[in-house]
């Protein structure tokens, strides 16, 4: 077929599409696409209108989970591409929501989580677009003279690494301080944790 006439018949193909089935993708989203997707794409988009080439997005590795974290919740987004959702998840109900936060490069941030009473077992979830960074947890005593109890000591996590989950359980009150460090990257990093405190049953 010629090429002429190949570009008039997938118009009429892709016009027939948009005025029949106008709604049915509200946004197609690609990721970890190789290097040479950006070129076929580029070929392909003059054959789309500006409403059809609104509902792609294109994101390269590396870039996943700051991409669907502008579209999906972290909790709903699979850990195998930045989020925290399990498949054993579901089972326990609906997940719970997740907090966001941004760690620029340079920068070591340090979530606290605080009022956690002795007894109680504190499990959380935390995830880094892309890690390349240091993490550490570690539990800070409220009383004087107690020590800091180093629960994950830090390390250095792959930017392939799926959410960290963990659990501690406090022999005495105090917080939990989740800390991220990204002082050897100038990248700025998405991020999200997520936390359940569950007090002591003992009376």
């Amino acid at each position: 077929m010629p090429k002429r006439e190949l570009r008039v018949a997938s118009n009429q193909i892709l016009s027939l599409f948009q005025d029949n089935y106008p709604e049915m993708v509200a946004r197609k989203i690609f990721i970890n696409v190789p290097w040479y997707f950006s070129i076929l794409y580029s070929m392909f988009s003059p054959f789309l209108t500006q409403r059809t080439k609104s509902k792609f997005v294109i994101s390269k590795e590396g870039n996943v989970a700051e991409t669907l974290y502008k579209f999906i919740r972290p909790e709903d987004v699979p850990v195998q591409y930045g989020g925290l959702s399990r498949p054993s998840d579901l089972q326990n109900g609906p997940p719970k929501p997740a907090s966001e936060f941004t760690v620029k490069g340079g920068e070591k941030v340090n979530i606290q989580i605080e009022g956690i009473e002795a007894g109680a077992t504190i499990t959380w979830d935390i995830v880094v677009g892309g890690w390349d960074l240091e993490y550490s947890a570690e539990f800070v005593p409220n009383a004087e003279g107690s020590y800091t109890i180093a629960v994950e000591k830090p390390r250095k996590m792959a930017p392939s690494e799926e959410a960290v989950h963990n659990s501690f359980m406090s022999r005495e009150a105090g917080r939990l301080v989740l800390s991220v460090d990204n002082t050897a990257s100038r990248r700025k990093k998405v991020a999200a944790y997520r936390y359940v405190v569950r007090k002591s049953t003992v009376v």
